[in-house]
């Protein structure tokens, strides 16, 4: 038998409602295109931060981004097969280039 109860805790798997977020976007002559990311196992996900000054820290100075609430950036992306997530990340890679640096 457990000794502590766990009933008020919530799920780890069910996280609380994002919000609006600042999602990097690239521009293009028709408008804003989201930016897609791919997470370290290739697993493609949408990105989004809560703070614009998050994002500059991430993704420098120059990126564009639109705010988006979470439920609309979700609605934009499941057509496309994305279903994953990444709020506020930290850590970011070069995009990959077949030109050489």
């Amino acid at each position: 038998m457990c000794l502590f109860s766990y009933a008020e805790d919530p799920d780890p798997d069910e996280q609380a409602p994002a919000g609006l977020l600042f999602v990097p976007v690239r521009t293009e002559a028709a408008g804003p295109v989201l930016r897609v990311f791919r997470t370290p196992l290739g697993e493609r996900t949408a990105v989004g931060f809560s703070r614009r000054d998050l994002l500059t820290a991430t993704l420098g100075a120059g990126q564009p981004a639109i705010p988006l609430a979470e439920a609309a950036l979700r609605a934009l992306t499941e057509p496309l097969g994305i279903d994953r997530l990444v709020v506020d990340p930290v850590l970011t890679a070069r995009a990959v280039s077949t030109r050489p640096v």
